[in-house]
């Protein structure tokens, strides 16, 4: 019922900034919480952010706090993912994912229903 696409994603320079997009498809976009996630070769994947569906509501991991900022344009059906400052530990392959009809924010895998296919982001050090 969602399909999300992320793009954005490179290969960059720790301090350097990226901004991942991710559009959705559906009738009910504000609807959806949104979430990015990451997940690093080897490594479980991992919560990065959350944005309610009004956008009113935004919550970072603590591993990203004061570097990334998540929005959403509903009006457009996108999320935004604003990397800065990154760090070689930021490398992964991220994904947005959206809540299926609830527009709370939530930092967990399992509450998300909806995913893209995933954007490599890469930073060098």
């Amino acid at each position: 019922q969602v399909q999300l696409v992320e793009s954005g994603g490179g290969l960059v320079q720790a301090g350097d900034s990226l901004r991942l997009s991710c559009a959705a498809s559906g009738r009910s976009f504000s609807r959806n919480a949104m979430g990015w996630f990451r997940q690093a070769p080897g490594k479980e994947r991992e919560f990065v952010s959350t944005i309610s569906g009004s956008g009113g509501g935004t919550y970072y991991a603590d591993s990203v706090k004061g570097r990334f900022t998540i929005s959403r344009d509903n009006a457009k059906k996108m999320a935004y993912l604003q990397m800065n400052s990154l760090k070689a530990e930021d490398t992964a392959v991220y994904y947005c994912a959206a809540r299926d009809r609830y527009s709370g924010t939530s930092d967990r895998l399992a509450e998300y229903d909806y995913w893209g296919q995933g954007t490599q982001v890469t930073v060098s050090s």
